[in-house]
């Protein structure tokens, strides 16, 4: 298995080469068939839409929330297409995070000019630098 971060490398250089393909603008939805592809190409498992169940009480409850992609099993990325990221943004991919026990998420917003500009990297509880 690769090493997360070589992962989330990997994330970041296949959602630049889509964003340099589509540039902002278009839904979410379109980037998200495209960076599932993208890093498949590179022979990485992506997973789209991915159920977390909230565990409540020792009881699993399925409360509708997925992941837009789990990389590897050790990534969760959560796209993006806004004006602007705002906090609950990154509350969102922290909860995503804490639900499933996964230690590394990106946040990407592809509505930006650049993309380095709309790209967060979040480690369970706290975030690092931006990329």
């Amino acid at each position: 298995m690769k090493a997360v971060n070589e992962v989330s490398g990997a994330v970041v250089d296949a959602a630049l080469k889509v964003h340099t393909a589509l540039g902002p603008g278009l839904l979410e939805s379109a980037y998200e068939a495209c960076l599932v592809h993208e890093p498949r190409k590179r022979g990485l498992n992506v997973q789209s839409q991915v159920h977390l169940p909230v565990e409540y009480d020792g009881v699993k409850i399925e409360a509708g929330y997925r992941t837009d992609l789990l990389v590897q099993d050790c990534v969760i990325v959560e796209l993006k297409a806004v004006e602007k990221v705002i906090p609950i943004h990154e509350a969102q991919l922290l909860s995503y995070l804490k639900l499933s026990g996964i230690r590394v998420g990106l946040l990407i917003n592809f509505n930006v000019i650049r993309l380095k500009d709309g790209i967060k990297r979040m480690v369970n509880g706290f975030n690092n630098s931006p990329l």
